[in-house]
């Protein structure tokens, strides 16, 4: 049997047997090089950071470009700490998915350690050391849009983030306030230079965790914790920058055939774990083999070489251009747009909807739409981004990806996945009545919302934390009965917050509103509204 730990890897004829890669460094001698010399850290220790940045790095390491792994921190599930890293001495196991049904295989090893970011726990005190190394040159963020929030979709402060402006720096328990607390405990320590880099699947992302970190600090200034200096210090770029990023993987929870897979070449105890957060997580991360990440150059204390390892560096303009190309058109619209509309006509494999002709109709519809008014980031061609997307990423059927993953926390991305196109479309001057397939996409989240799919069978909504104010909104209306629909989504289209727009000002609820009641109207509406707007 193979076992993923340290002692396990000892058996390199066993796992080059099984066509497994191993390190091709000392991975003890990293570990141990990394915790006594921090280079970098990072935030969210889940599927998206095993399976590219750590990759990433392990490749420097792999070509002598580095010496040094980097150190995960978790402040939000901090039982994947628990489950699949200590357990396996901070090792995982990547398995990049091929189209052709084939596995590449490979030990990433250039994780040290893995910290729960918990202010009352024992990690803490290590989590602050690191953040007094002068050494540090970034801290990276996937955290998924929802970590970065401090408010609700309302404008109304949440409770956790109350409770951390009052309490100040030593007792944070929202993932801004712990940035901040730590940048906080660096400055004391002399103020060294540092990278806060949000890598996570959002508009302006380094933005956003420029304002979460200030947001906390601002609070402690003003209750008398922290002085004029620290936040003096904090907003001059010589000392901390939030560079933004574009960054693109498919990698979806852990596959049931990957891990039998697995057990079949003789890896022992490939277990998929769910948290009690609902995160499924196992010792190896199943992932496309396509990657994308750009990233702003501004690193006062330096970097990694990570050009190296195929990353893009480029000023902000052309990250943003990026971001908004790869988020707001050309991949992640078609994801929601095919997460609701899959829950509806009862798939569980995003592949398998892309053998659909209405569904496939709909996000080429939608990358149209999106294609009229997107920037061209120069670095990567939108057109052959989406082609990609659409040809060769999408229908995958090695990807175990399914709509009800995808269709987790709406709500929380329309304002960029789908808002983004719309206020170009107003700013450009163009009809919104061109915006065909992206009203659909809308309609169908909505009438998604109501649990029932287009068979009448009641369906699982997937976790968004406006769900239930939501469908207290949709109150009333019943599928089969267009009749009980009086207006009830009217309310829910004019959020700006929701959209990024208030959509019954700019004149696009009304035929929202046309289709949403065409998908009420019994079995069957929602496959044949598609059809007759799609023609």
């Amino acid at each position: 049997m193979l076992h993923l730990n340290l002692q396990g890897l000892q058996d390199r004829e066993g796992w080059e047997a099984a066509g497994i890669a191993l390190p091709r460094y000392d991975a003890a001698a990293v570990k141990a090089r990394t915790r006594l010399r921090p280079v970098w850290v990072h935030f969210g220790a889940g599927n998206i950071f095993r399976g590219f940045l750590a990759a990433l790095q392990q490749t420097l390491l792999n070509a002598g470009l580095t010496d040094t792994g980097i150190l995960a921190a978790e402040s939000f599930d901090v039982q994947i700490i628990d489950k699949v890293y200590d357990p396996y001495d901070d090792l995982s196991l990547l398995v990049r998915l091929r189209a052709d049904g084939s596995y590449e295989k490979e030990v990433v090893a250039s994780v040290a350690r893995g910290l729960k970011a918990d202010c009352t726990g024992g990690d803490w005190a290590d989590l602050v050391q690191v953040f007094q190394s002068p050494g540090l040159q970034l801290a990276s963020f996937t955290i998924t849009e929802k970590g970065y929030a401090l408010t609700d979709l309302s404008g109304r402060t949440l409770p956790v983030a109350e409770h951390d402006f009052a309490a100040g720096p030593d007792a944070p328990r929202h993932t801004m306030s712990i940035a901040a607390a730590l940048l906080y405990r660096r400055f004391q320590a002399g103020g060294h230079p540092i990278a806060m880099v949000s890598m996570d699947n959002c508009s302006q992302n380094g933005k956003k965790l420029r304002e979460g970190v200030f947001a906390a600090a601002q609070a402690w200034k003003k209750a008398g914790f922290v002085s004029d200096a620290f936040l003096e210090w904090l907003s001059d770029e010589t000392n901390v920058t939030f560079p933004w990023s574009m960054i693109d993987k498919i990698t979806p929870h852990p596959s049931e055939t990957v891990r039998a897979a697995l057990e079949e070449l003789g890896v022992e105890g490939m277990n998929i774990f769910q948290t009690n957060t609902g995160t499924r997580i196992a010792p190896f991360v199943n992932a496309e083999v396509t990657e994308y990440l750009v990233l702003e150059d501004a690193f006062p204390n330096g970097r990694p070489p990570l050009e190296k390892a195929g990353v893009y560096f480029a000023d902000r303009a052309t990250v943003e251009k990026a971001e908004k190309m790869k988020v707001g058109t050309c991949l992640n619209p078609l994801h929601t747009a095919l997460a609701v509309y899959g829950c509806l006509l009862g798939y569980s494999s995003i592949a398998a909807e892309m053998a659909d002709p209405d569904l496939k109709a709909l996000v080429e519809h939608i990358a149209a739409e999106g294609l009229k008014v997107v920037e061209d980031p120069g670095i990567l061609s939108p057109r052959k981004f989406i082609d990609e997307v659409l040809n060769e990423r999408f229908p995958n059927p090695a990807i175990p990806d399914t709509p009800q993953r995808i269709a987790t926390d709406t709500s929380q991305k329309l304002s960029i996945r789908f808002g983004e196109t719309i206020k170009s479309y107003v700013e450009k001057g163009r009809d919104l009545h061109e915006l065909t397939a992206l009203s659909l996409a809308i309609a169908g989240w909505l009438r998604y919302l109501l649990g029932v799919g287009d068979d009448g069978k009641a369906i699982e909504i997937s976790a968004d934390p406006m769900k239930d104010e939501l469908q207290a909104q949709l109150a009333g209306i019943e599928v089969g009965k267009p009749e009980t629909y009086h207006g009830q989504i009217r309310p829910i289209l004019a959020n700006a917050n929701i959209f990024g727009s208030d959509l019954t000002a700019i004149g696009m609820a009304d035929r929202i509103e046309e289709m949403f009641v065409s998908e009420l109207t019994g079995e069957g509406a929602v496959r044949k509204t598609l059809e007759a707007y799609l023609g």
